[in-house]
């Protein structure tokens, strides 16, 4: 187990993470008329295209009727098509529209997947995705109690 300081010192620079993650999020998200969640749905959709309604609701961690609101609202502003998918009439396939794909927000996105991991070992990755994991999977536990 980690000291406490440690402990103190990963929260608060993880915290600082979140703060500038979300400070870029917004100024993009801003820049195209985006409201935060219909960017972070496109931008979940961008590394899922011809995802289902469902399996993007999964992924983002939100009910499929809250993500209904948000894809209807995004399809209307034509950030997004819903195509058909063979096979399964009931089901449709969720893909970004080319204004989505020239959207500041889609830009944003790519520079923080080229970015963001600048200057940290190839190698470490798979340790970082694990830590981080378990403590997603710990704040998910604490809103649970």
């Amino acid at each position: 187990m980690l000291p406490m300081p440690q402990h103190s010192a990963t929260l608060e620079t993880l915290l600082r993470v979140i703060r500038e993650l979300r400070r870029g999020y917004d100024r993009s998200a801003a820049d195209v008329g985006l409201t935060l969640s219909r960017a972070r749905v496109l931008t979940t959709l961008a590394g899922m295209e011809g995802a289902t309604q469902a399996e993007l609701a999964h992924a983002l961690g939100i009910e499929p009727p809250t993500l209904k609101r948000q894809v209807e609202a995004l399809e209307r502003d034509g950030f997004l098509e819903r195509r058909a998918i063979e096979g399964d009439a009931r089901k449709r396939a969720l893909f970004l529209s080319d204004k989505a794909h020239s959207a500041a927000i889609t830009r944003f996105v790519r520079a923080v997947r080229t970015e963001l991991f600048e200057g940290v070992d190839e190698a470490d990755l798979p340790r970082v995705h694990a830590a981080l994991e378990r403590i997603a999977a710990n704040a998910a536990r604490l809103n649970r109690s």
